[in-house]
């Protein structure tokens, strides 16, 4: 079982991967044995955690890439199949909130720009290598969707209206594709706060209804990565995998028991 968890020689791309969650499984990825290719739309960060991975001995592209444009996300893919020959496991983690609005307060670019940030990445990135996987006869596509994407947030329009279409666009693919001996998963993490994505004060409110009194770190998370990047899941398509420390089987999640908490926190 050990061995198959093995990434040796694997050639994954990660989007969003110079920071957070996604930082931290390209991290656990590279330990793995996996090569990595980090994208994002800052240089910084994804040039520092290529860095990170080269010292462990890893082959590490950084290569900056804004993932709702097509012509980047195409030249994202022609660079990397240029340096390494193959793309073994896509994980689709770029994303970010939208925010939380009255509806008559959106505007079609805030629309279009949440919808794109989170869930047209997705379909441009797994597009332009789909062809490839599908010639080679094997591959896999992780998709980071959230709990949003499976219940009603208050005011959560764009967020969890996009994430939500990438838990379908994750069954279309293994509905698809399984045949061709490409697996697609979706990981659901649950409350994982960011610097600059909660403010203290609504993060505690909401530590209040999980049921193990925490929220969650991205070392969590990343072993989940890990396994379903790994031939340990190959007869996994089109599940989905919570990570939130319980939220989606009790608490607030389920119970309705939360308090209402305005859209302008």
């Amino acid at each position: 079982m050990l061995e198959t968890l093995n990434l040796d020689d694997k050639v994954i791309v990660v989007t969003g991967g110079g920071t957070g969650l996604g930082r931290e499984m390209a991290r656990h990825l590279a330990l793995a044995g996996a090569n990595i290719v980090v994208a994002g739309r800052r240089p910084e960060p994804i040039e520092e955690a290529a860095a990170e991975f080269r010292g462990m001995n890893r082959r590490a592209l950084a290569i900056p890439t804004d993932v709702t444009d097509s012509k980047q996300v195409n030249a994202l893919f022609e660079r990397t199949l240029a340096e390494f020959g193959q793309v073994d496991v896509l994980v689709n983690n770029a994303g970010g909130g939208g925010g939380r609005k009255e509806m008559w307060e959106i505007t079609d670019d805030e629309w279009h720009k949440g919808i794109d940030t989170n869930l047209t990445s997705a379909f441009y990135c797994t597009r332009a290598i789909m062809e490839h996987m599908v010639e080679r006869g094997k591959g896999r596509v992780i998709n980071i969707s959230s709990g949003q994407g499976l219940r009603g947030q208050r005011g959560s329009f764009m967020y969890g209206c996009a994430k939500g279409g990438l838990i379908q666009l994750t069954r279309v693919l293994a509905a698809t594709y399984g045949s061709a001996g490409i697996t697609s998963t979706c990981i659901v993490p649950g409350f994982f706060p960011t610097k600059d994505s909660q403010r203290e004060e609504a993060a505690n409110r909401r530590l209040q209804f999980l049921p193990m009194g925490r929220a969650g770190l991205p070392q969590d998370l990343a072993p989940l990565a890990v396994f379903l990047a790994s031939d340990a899941s190959d007869y996994m398509n089109g599940e989905m995998f919570y990570c939130d420390g319980g939220a989606m089987a009790g608490g607030a999640a389920t119970t309705g028991y939360a308090p209402v908490i305005p859209l302008q926190d």
